[in-house]
């Protein structure tokens, strides 16, 4: 996990941050999958020059040439690095920092889960997105969200074989490798194999995350058996902890390709967690079977999508489109707030115009946005500068509103109006659910090459800990995106985002791209479940309209207003003692402390480039507890 060394004094000493050129030998042969004895010593013997025999110290801030990464660990950080000092490019440096990450972070993402990789690719000029979003079963179907008429409680389908999609990390870094990178996943996957059969020590997050899940850990022998003490407690801060599990699965995928994962005894082992949860005897936890087949697994296909782009003011902004929503709301919050001229406005009064243009676009999210191939969605309607103008006159600049605002009228602003006006308005509003209102996990990786290629990459297992089910002897969480479908109060209601077979659950995931002139300027993304999209949003209401240092912009507190019913507006611990509080609160704002989010919103990363070809790698230098930048050569 992070080196747990203090960060106070820490910006300048990126200068010792210095991967050696080539991978520290990995110890020969492999363990079985289950078989925790058969652990070779992969830490690389303590071979001089090694930065993970001997690991640097964690600074949030770095600048200098050539490549560069940002992730929420040290460990994942370094393996980007490290593939970059090789020879590798932005996108096997992504997938070698995942990699680790599904080792060092596995409560916010790993091969149980999916992504959206949104790529910048220097030699063509183009940017793309390989959307690897879990799908849901072909054995779906929306009634088993059901029971006696009402819909399952969340909490309890968190925990559960109903709430698993068929995950698509591994396919989505297989077919980002084979079409846009340089290396393949033998290559990418060995440090992530090392540092799982070397342990790392435990650090405040993952003893943190790990005690928030202790009663559903608790509750399924194979969770309980791997991240749990002798004593069934969170194994304590400075513990090594180790996975020869997943190891043994990591070495499985680098040896046979997707295969090892789709197919064969991987898979089965998925479907049979699924449909039969390893539930402890005797536990209370109704855990749910699920429906998951092993020909869901194998023909499971990731989708290579056009970028989605806005502009805003003399920047160029794209992100993913659907299905997630992510790059939709942000594009559409900006198009609002571009009719505003932020120079001669106060700090409060550009953040009054931000929490504005926010609830709109969450109001229209809620309302028609799901997966392309089952909703045709109004996008072009929602992007139009023309909606924006018009639906701009719904942001008060006297006072802030007391109640969620209604959707828009997006299709009378598209070619081809197809519902009639006012149609769309009987579905769903986009309130914050229950998962809104908790849900601080997924990770984000920002790397860069020194051809200039970018790579933001968002991956997830969904809600901290996913479904909290550990596949038996493979050492990896499956995922609970299911549970981001709309699950209405009334079975029979439509809804764009309503479970249906094969289908991908809307996302907030919002990794995003900003070019200047044609140049890279920005790239940054954030975890938080629909937190994103406002996280993403305010770092470039930040950076673009305050004028703030990208490093200053990302650590600066954050709001979140998602169209709550209320009109409320979440607010991290840090913004409710700060001068723009009160100014929000005379215009009307209701501020909520965020401690359902542990009083943080987002983990965001970043990286900036300069005109001089210097580029900024920025972490979060608080929100859990820190993150790592590094470049490949420091100035």
């Amino acid at each position: 996990m992070k080196n747990t060394t203090p960060l106070v004094g820490l910006l300048l000493l990126c200068a010792s941050c210095s991967p050696n050129e080539k991978l520290a030998p990995i110890g020969a042969g492999g363990a079985a999958p289950g078989d925790a004895g058969a652990v070779p010593d992969a830490s690389g013997g303590g071979a001089e020059g090694d930065p993970f025999a001997q690991l640097p110290k964690i600074a949030p801030t770095a600048t200098g040439r050539r490549g560069a990464a940002a992730t929420v660990d040290l460990r994942g950080t370094l393996a980007a690095i490290e593939v970059l000092k090789r020879g590798g490019n932005a996108v096997d440096a992504a997938v070698a920092a995942a990699g680790v990450l599904g080792v060092t972070d596995p409560f916010s993402c790993g091969i149980g889960g999916g992504g959206f990789m949104l790529i910048y690719l220097a030699d063509g000029d183009e940017v793309i997105a390989l959307d690897h979003r879990e799908t849901a079963p072909s054995r779906l179907e929306a009634r088993l969200y059901y029971e006696g008429g009402a819909p399952v409680p969340f909490d309890e389908l968190v925990t559960s074989g109903l709430s698993v999609g068929v995950p698509g990390t591994v396919r989505g870094w297989s077919d980002a490798l084979r079409r846009y990178g340089t290396l393949g996943l033998g290559d990418v996957l060995q440090r992530a194999i090392q540092v799982a059969e070397a342990g790392f020590d435990v650090d405040e997050t993952f003893f943190e995350q790990t005690g928030r899940n202790l009663s559903r850990f608790q509750a399924i022998t194979s969770t309980k058996a791997l991240f749990l003490g002798p004593d069934a407690k969170p194994w304590p801060v400075g513990a090594l902890f180790k996975n020869p599990d997943l190891a043994a699965t990591y070495r499985l995928i680098a040896e046979g390709g997707e295969k090892a994962f789709y197919e064969g005894q991987v898979a089965a082992a998925i479907v049979a967690a699924v449909k039969e949860p390893p539930v402890e005897p005797g536990s209370a936890l109704d855990v749910r079977a699920g429906v998951l087949e092993l020909s869901d697994l194998r023909d499971y296909e990731t989708r290579v999508r056009p970028a989605l782009s806005t502009t805003y003011r003399d920047y160029a902004i794209y992100g993913v489109g659907l299905p997630s929503s992510g790059g939709i709301a942000v594009a559409e919050a900006l198009d609002l707030l571009e009719g505003y001229d932020m120079a001669p406005l106060t700090p409060v009064e550009v953040l009054h115009r931000y929490l504005g243009a926010s609830r709109l676009a969450f109001a229209d999210r809620g309302a028609f946005l799901g997966d392309p191939e089952f909703v045709d969605a109004p996008v072009k309607g929602l992007l139009s500068k023309d909606y924006a103008d018009a639906r701009r006159a719904q942001i008060d600049l006297a006072a802030a509103p007391s109640a969620a605002a209604e959707p828009g009228d997006p299709y009378a602003f598209q070619s081809d109006p197809s519902p009639a006006p006012g149609r769309a308005r009987k579905a769903e509003g986009g309130s914050a659910g229950p998962k809104d209102a908790g849900d601080n996990e997924t990770t984000h990786i920002t790397v860069s090459d020194a051809a200039g290629n970018i790579v933001s990459y968002t991956c997830t297992i969904e809600y901290e800990g996913g479904n909290g089910i550990v596949v038996p002897g493979y050492g990896f969480l499956l995922n609970n995106e299911l549970t981001d479908f709309t699950i209405p109060p009334d079975p029979s209601a439509p809804h764009p985002n309503v479970a249906e077979p094969g289908k991908r659950p809307r996302s907030s995931m919002s990794p995003t791209i900003v070019l200047k002139d044609g140049k890279p300027a920005l790239a940054l993304g954030s975890p938080g479940g629909s937190t994103i999209i406002t996280t993403v949003l305010q770092i470039l209401v930040n950076h673009i309209d305050l004028g703030l240092p990208i490093d200053e912009a990302l650590a600066a507190p954050r709001l979140s207003q998602r169209n709550s019913g209320d009109g409320s507006t979440d607010a991290e611990t840090a913004f409710l003692s700060a001068p723009e509080a009160e100014g929000l609160a005379s215009l009307g704002h209701a501020l909520s402390d965020a401690a359902t989010l542990g009083g943080e919103i987002g983990a965001a990363t970043a990286l900036r480039f300069h005109g001089d070809g210097t580029v900024t790698a920025v972490a979060e230098p608080v929100r859990r507890h820190g993150g790592s930048a590094m470049v490949e050569q420091p100035r």
